[in-house]
C-alpha cells in the first residue's frame, strides 16, 4: 500500500498539471465568451472527481500494473522457461525461442484495446452517426487486431534489435498507399482509431511490457529498445482498419454484381416479366 506521503506528492503533482486547463477554461469563459459559468459548484465537484480520480490511476499504475508489465516481460525471457539453459543455451536470443511470448503481446494488445473506453465512445459515436453502416462490434475488432498484430510486430523487433524506424517508415508508406483506396468516408476514422488505443488501459501494460523486454533481453537497452511500442500500437489500427473498410466494400460489390448477374439472367430468361 502507497503511504500517505506519497498519495499526497501524486496528489499535488496531479493537481499541478490539471490546473493549467481549469486556467484556460475559466479565462476564456470570464474574459473571451464573457459569460458565467453553468452550474458552477457542479464543475468544481467534477474538477475534484477529475484530480482525485487521476491520483487513483496514477498510483494504480505504479503499485499494479508496471509491476505486473516487467515481471511477465522477465518471467518469460528466462532461460528456464525458454528452455535455453545447459546445452544449447547459447541459442536464447534466437527469434524462435519466444513464440509464447509473440502470443502473449498479440493476447494482451488484443483484450487491453477491445475493452479501452476511448475506442468504445467513438465505435459508438461512428456507428450513430453512420446510420448503423459502420459496426460498432466490427470497428473495435479491427482496431484491436491492429494493436495486437503491432504490438507482436513491435516485441518481435526489440528481440532481433533492428531499429525502429525501419518498421515505422514501411508501416506509413502502407498507410499512405491504402488512403488513396481505402473508402473516404472510413480515412478519417481509421486515423483517429490509432489514437484512441493510446489511452488508459493500453499504455500502460505496453509501456511495462516494452521496458522490461528490453531489460532483461541481453544487449537491449531500456531507453533506445524498451519504448517505441506504443508507436506501433498507434500504427497498426490506422491499417487495419482500413483493410476492414476495404474488405466489406469489396464484399458488398461482389455480393451486389451477383445480384444483378441473376436479375440480368432473370430478365433473359422472361423478358416479358412472365415467370413460368
Amino acid at each position: 500500500m502507497p503511504g500517505l506521503d506519497q498519495m499526497l506528492a501524486v496528489f499535488l503533482d496531479t493537481l499541478r498539471d490539471v490546473l493549467p486547463i481549469g486556467v484556460v477554461l475559466t479565462v476564456f469563459q470570464f474574459f473571451i465568451l464573457k459569460r458565467p459559468i453553468p452550474n458552477p459548484h457542479q464543475v468544481l465537484l467534477g474538477f475534484a472527481y477529475v484530480v482525485i480520480g487521476l491520483t487513483l490511476f496514477l498510483l494504480g499504475l505504479e503499485q499494479a500494473l508496471f509491476p505486473v508489465g516487467r515481471m511477465m516481460a522477465s518471467q518469460f525471457t528466462d532461460p528456464g522457461f525458454l528452455g535455453t539453459q545447459g546445452p544449447g543455451g547459447d541459442q536464447a536470443n534466437h527469434w524462435m525461442a519466444y513464440l509464447w511470448l509473440y502470443l502473449f503481446a498479440f493476447c494482451i494488445g488484443f483484450s487491453t484495446t477491445i475493452v479501452e473506453p476511448a475506442l468504445i465512445a467513438v465505435a459508438h459515436k461512428a456507428h450513430l452517426l453512420s446510420g448503423g453502416t459502420i459496426g460498432a462490434w466490427g470497428l473495435r475488432i479491427a482496431v484491436a487486431l491492429g494493436v495486437a498484430l503491432g504490438i507482436t510486430l513491435g516485441v518481435y523487433r526489440i528481440i532481433l534489435g533492428v531499429p525502429i524506424h525501419y518498421f515505422i517508415i514501411a508501416g506509413y508508406v502502407i498507410v499512405v498507399v491504402q488512403t488513396f483506396f481505402a473508402p473516404r468516408a472510413i480515412v478519417p476514422l481509421a486515423y483517429d482509431s490509432g489514437g484512441v488505443t493510446t489511452s488508459t488501459v493500453t499504455v500502460p501494460l505496453v509501456a511495462a511490457l516494452g521496458l522490461g523486454l528490453a531489460e532483461n533481453i541481453p544487449g537491449r537497452t531500456a531507453l533506445i529498445d524498451g519504448f517505441g511500442l506504443i508507436a506501433f500500437a498507434s500504427l497498426f489500427p490506422i491499417i487495419s482498419v482500413m483493410t476492414y473498410a476495404q474488405i466489406s466494400e469489396w464484399r458488398v460489390r461482389k455480393r451486389m454484381n451477383r445480384l444483378t448477374k441473376r436479375s440480368a439472367g432473370d430478365n433473359q430468361e422472361n423478358p416479358e416479366g412472365e415467370y413460368k
